[in-house]
């Protein structure tokens, strides 16, 4: 009898950035997302998070993500946010816009 298989023929990407600057950035997405007060700066390849959290992964992986490649803010007590970042935390949104995409 003769079998066919499929064969196993695969592209692998490797995201470009480093995972523990990604996890970095998912530090800084989540406080800012949850107005933890500290100073957050976000450059290529460079991050300060003075402050602070990181993120809570139970009972699922916080899937914020920043749209800008650059920024600074600020996280004061009472909920009060100094920002160059004006776009949204949700991952399924074009970057730049304020429409989601599917």
């Amino acid at each position: 009898m003769l079998s066919v298989t499929k064969p196993n023929f695969g592209l692998r990407i490797r995201n470009s950035i480093a995972p523990k600057e990604n996890e970095q950035m998912r530090a800084i997405v989540y406080s800012m997302d949850l107005l933890i007060p500290g100073l957050y700066v976000w450059l290529p390849g460079f991050n300060i998070r003075i402050g602070g959290s990181i993120p809570d992964d139970l009972p699922y992986k916080y899937p914020g993500k920043i749209h800008s490649p650059a920024g600074i803010a600020l996280v004061l007590p009472g909920y009060k946010i100094l920002t160059t970042y004006q776009g949204t935390y949700d991952p399924r949104e074009a970057p730049n816009t304020r429409n989601t995409s599917i």
